[in-house]
Parts: C-alpha cells; structure tokens; sequence
C-alpha cells in the first residue's frame, strides 16, 4: 500500500471514536476537547457535554487548574476508565527532576486517578539543563506506572534534538499550535520522521480569521460551519485536534465533522493560508532558547 493509499484510507475511516496508536503502544482519540481558560463549573459541564457527544479526550494542564473538575465529570459520566483519554502538562515553573515529579503526584491527586494517559512538558521555558531533568521524570513516572505516554508540547527541533542528543527516548507526543495559517512545517517533519505524533491546540484560531475569503467559502461549499471545516482540515492532515468550548451545542457541532470529507484540491489551497509565525493566534513559543 503506498502512503497515498494509506492516507486515503485514514480520511475514508474517520470516526468521532477514530484513534492513533501511540509508540508506547497505546491508542489516543484523535478528537479532544481542550479546557485552557474554562472556569471550574464550566469544566464539568463541558466535559460532560463532551462525553455525551462522543468525545473520549480531555486535554488538562496544571496551570488551568481545572484538572480535579474534569476527575469529577469522569466519575460523573459513568464511562470506564480504559475509555477515556486525560492529558495534562506540567509547565516551566514546576520543571527539574523532584519539582516535576512532585507535581506529576499532585496531578494524579488532583484527577483522583490511578494513571494519567498522558502526560506533557507544558513548555520550553526553562532551560537545556532543567527541560532534560523534567523529561526525566516523566521517564521515571511513566515507568512506575503513574504516566502511560509521555511526551511534549511547543518543542522545535532544538528541543527535540536536545532530547536525543542526551540519548534518552524521544516523546510520542508533541502538541503543537497548528491551523492552517500557522502549520509549523519543519517540526512536524521532523516529528513524522521520528515517529512523534502532532496535537493541534487553537484548531479554531480562537474565533480569529473565521471571515477569511477560503474558509467562507468553503463552509458555503459544504455546508459546514468555518469551525468545521478547521477541525476537519486538521484531521484530514494527519493531526490529532483539541478544539476548546464551554457551550455545549459548540462542543457538539465542533464533533459533527465525519459525515463529509474536504476534497484533495481544497486541502491544497487551505494549506497554501500558511504564513508561518505570523499566523499563529497563540503564544507559540517554540523559539524559546
């Protein structure tokens, strides 16, 4: 089967429950629901919105400080554990081998879980020295068992080089900001090539650029909405999406993306809106040192 072939037949099996195998050989949901900036109440509320419409993905950090509300909307949707997918982050103020893992543990409290499926650097702030002695706690939990994948998030190539310059195991994870106007080429290659899965954070380009010419027109087109197609434009390229929402009818349409497919040459031209860094709607700081 050549890559075309294969990619084909990833767009043509694209399901609200469709997931990628992980090199830790666990399976991600390739659709979650982000909970940057949501309130507490409005955490649980969005999960649990979120689980009734079929997502099986929450994406928590620490500093949103909202991960012991989504352990309260786990418990309260009555799904199994194995079935949903938890992801935080720790950040650069917590970073450094006893830090990290202090705070790993204070995750785990927080969720009231016994693992996390998936665990981040929340950024590259800190520093060569500290990121590895962070990575390597990661490594340490995870082999304890308390992690099940570890992994990344807003590394470039320096930082990702850096991690296998010190001959540890690489991430499976990088969660990236990634939209069509900010694709973040040379890192995903990189990350393709070694087997490093990309997330895209602000898929909706936080309500920004919704008015742009192509994307108007192919919402006409389709007869989906802007929202929509951005989702399913990050699906279609390969990447796992965690569009954020606290109103439960967004967070329902924002699902409703696997009943159409955007055809070869529209993916070309949604891909031709890269801009590079100028394009990004976040703060990206991948270029940290």
């Amino acid at each position: 089967m050549t890559e075309l072939d294969e990619l084909s037949s990833h767009i043509a099996s694209l399901e609200i429950g469709s997931s990628v195998p992980l090199r830790s050989e666990f399976r991600m949901p390739l659709l979650g629901l982000g909970v940057y900036q949501v309130t507490k109440p409005e955490t649980i509320s969005a999960c649990l919105a979120a689980f009734e419409a079929g997502y099986r993905h929450i994406d928590s950090a620490q500093v949103y400080r909202n991960e012991a509300e989504v352990g309260i909307a786990f418990r309260q949707s009555g799904l199994r554990r194995e079935d949903v997918f938890v992801t935080s982050k720790v950040n650069s103020r917590n970073h450094g081998f006893d830090k990290a893992t202090e705070w790993i543990d204070k995750s785990l409290r927080n969720f009231q879980m016994d693992y996390i499926d998936l665990f981040l650097i929340h950024d590259p702030f800190s520093g060569k020295e500290r990121r590895l002695e962070t990575w390597r706690a990661l490594i340490k939990a995870r082999d304890e068992g308390k992690i099940r994948s570890i992994g990344v998030s807003n590394y470039s190539i320096l930082h990702l080089e850096e991690i296998k310059k010190a001959d540890l195991e690489l991430p499976v994870v990088n969660q990236l900001e990634i939209h069509p106007f900010c694709q973040q080429r040379p890192i995903v290659e990189w990350c393709r090539n070694h087997r490093v899965f990309v997330q895209a954070y602000c898929p909706l380009l936080r309500g920004q650029r919704w008015d742009n010419d192509l994307l108007v027109a192919l919402s006409q087109k389709y007869n989906k909405s802007v929202p929509q197609i951005l989702v399913r434009w990050s699906l279609q390229a390969g990447y796992s999406p965690l569009p954020k929402s606290t109103r439960a009818e967004r967070i329902m349409s924002n699902a409703r993306v696997f009943d159409f497919e955007i055809e070869i040459q529209d993916m070309v031209q949604l891909e031709l809106l890269d801009i590079g860094d100028q394009g990004a709607v976040s703060w990206n700081p991948t270029y940290a040192p």
